[in-house]
């Protein structure tokens, strides 16, 4: 019997960061099927493809070519097949303002981007371990800024 997997998409234009992501969830041992975008256009059109199987978690970046962070945020709270996507703001930026603005739109935890790869692997680890209920019932401004 096998076990279910958790399913996760990657929008962030940095190639080297595309890459850190996936070998940091290789060397973790989850049972996880990852999806990279390089930028927030085609993170939409993957979205709205009829064929692609929804990710459980998004992870999105801010700053992005084409459409940023924000855009595709705003898009994917206005479709209801998107409703069980929880929704991780990956990105450099510790600005308040993005920080207040993603947890305003409805992002699920704001991680900013750890320099170590080591960090990385915890903080994904802690992330895909979350109880997303808890975290997506009743929004806590608390818990939106996943500190490590």
């Amino acid at each position: 019997m096998q076990k279910e997997h958790i399913t996760i998409a990657l929008a962030d234009d940095d190639e080297d960061d595309r890459l850190f992501f996936k070998d940091a969830f290789e060397e973790l041992k989850i049972n996880t099927v990852v999806s990279t975008h390089c930028d927030g256009e085609e993170l939409m059109n993957y979205l709205h493809d009829p064929e692609t199987i929804l990710p459980n978690i998004l992870f999105l970046d801010l700053n992005m070519p084409k459409k940023n962070g924000f855009e595709c945020l705003l898009e994917i709270k206005k479709v209801q097949k998107f409703d069980d996507i929880a929704i991780a703001i990956y990105s450099t930026s510790s600005s308040e303002e993005d920080i207040e603005n993603t947890f305003v739109q409805g992002a699920n935890i704001y991680i900013k981007k750890p320099s170590e790869f080591s960090t990385l692997k915890k903080i994904l680890s802690e992330v895909v371990t979350l109880n997303w209920q808890y975290h997506t019932s009743g929004l806590n401004k608390e818990n939106f800024l996943l500190r490590m």
